[in-house]
């Protein structure tokens, strides 16, 4: 199929529509009921077959091409976040509390722009693509996973998808073989001392000091537990405890995170944990109970894949706007759609300075530059319909 960015340029004022639709309407994970119904009924405008309700409120299109060859699955997520919209914007969220803070609204938008190449053109596909609209990628255990289970990748060769990136500049693109992203685990401890009055320390067993130790110990996990070029992070997010300036509080609660790309220093980390845990204990005299939450594994891309980027991604914006991502600690489910078939999770710069649009992820004034979706649905496009003529390439002519 050739002309592909041509063809997209065309549809680009319906991704900005598209996409401030969204934006105007957020919904949170596993409530995406609006959001999939808006992307079944525009899927079926254009003569897709759609299956809606897989894995949650996850919609499945599929185009199949006048000739036979592979399957391939482009994938977009549609959930928001419980974030207040703190942007002035005309397609600022009207959802008190909920906005679209990490451009799932864009990747949507940009993978109906796909479709709709797709369905137009159907004569000219060498195979069949499937479109997966998944809900709930931003908590865990996600939507990848149920989407999978209900038949999302049956029949599938390989699968792509691309995540917006407000870090890397937009006219950029980004992705790397092997590991790209971090498994991203949660964990709660709970320590249980002993209250008493502030007056009275000796009568207590101090749950926030406790806490302030344990926090300490767990910070040297990774500068002096772990191997020095295996990155990973143990992070403390919350820690609650006490009510009064004069009670010294029974119990204290902390919650954070662990990230890391290699199983082998997941494990080490959660072993090393249980033990600062257990020593702080006995030394205090307290309760701790750890509990240990596995989030989604790493992302890791496919060797040969990565390589299908960085060929498609020189030949159609230029090698020198083509890049080695570097290691994002931050995670994400496509993880689950890699284990299953071969794959490549690629970034699109989205950030613009000179426009203003600077703020990170998870921010209340996040924003895109919008031209990102262009670039996002031509790489797409572009690699799925380079893996479907290269494989029937490999496969030599038909008799």
């Amino acid at each position: 199929m050739n002309g592909i960015a041509h063809r997209l340029q065309t549809m680009f004022p319906d991704m900005v529509a598209w996409r401030r639709h969204l934006h105007r309407n957020p919904e949170l994970s596993y409530e995406e009921k609006r959001t999939s119904g808006f992307v079944a009924d525009q899927l079926r405008q254009w003569g897709i077959d759609v299956r809606t309700g897989v894995g949650g409120y996850g919609v499945v299109g599929h185009v199949r091409g006048t000739a036979d060859g592979p399957t391939v699955a482009l994938r977009a997520d549609m959930d928001a976040l419980p974030i207040q919209d703190e942007k002035t914007s005309e397609y600022a969220s009207t959802v008190p509390g909920v906005m679209h803070a990490c451009g799932h609204d864009a990747h949507t938008a940009a993978l109906l722009a796909v479709a709709k190449l797709f369905a137009d053109n159907r004569e000219e596909l060498k195979g069949s693509v499937k479109l997966l609209f998944q809900p709930a990628e931003e908590v865990s255990p996600g939507g990848a996973a149920p989407m999978i289970r209900e038949g999302a990748l049956d029949g599938v060769d390989a699968v792509y998808g691309v995540h917006l990136w407000t870090p890397f500049p937009a006219g950029t693109v980004y992705s790397a073989p092997g590991p790209v992203m971090a498994a991203a685990d949660e964990f709660t401890i709970e320590i249980k001392g002993k209250g008493g009055h502030g007056g009275l320390p000796h009568e207590t067993v101090d749950s926030i000091m406790v806490a302030a130790q344990l926090i300490v110990s767990l910070q040297t996990i990774v500068s002096r537990s772990t191997d020095p070029v295996a990155p990973s992070v143990v992070s403390i997010g919350s820690i609650q405890a006490g009510s009064s300036f004069n009670v010294i509080a029974e119990t204290c609660r902390l919650n954070g995170t662990v990230r890391s790309f290699d199983t082998a220093i997941r494990d080490g980390i959660v072993d090393r944990m249980k033990q600062i845990c257990a020593a702080t204990a006995h030394m205090y005299g307290a309760e701790i109970i750890l509990d240990y939450k596995p989030g989604y594994p790493p992302v890791v891309n496919d060797e040969a894949e990565a390589e299908r980027f960085f060929r498609v991604a020189a030949h159609v914006f230029g090698a020198e706007r083509a890049a080695r991502s570097p290691l994002i600690m931050a995670g994400e489910d496509f993880s689950y759609y890699l284990h299953r078939v071969p794959g490549c999770f690629m970034f699109v710069g989205a950030g613009n300075a000179e426009a203003g649009i600077v703020s990170p992820h998870h921010h209340p004034k996040f924003d895109i530059d919008e031209t990102a979706m262009l670039q996002s649905a031509t790489l797409l496009a572009s690699m799925a319909v380079d893996y479907m003529e290269s494989e029937r390439k490999a496969q030599g002519p038909v008799e």
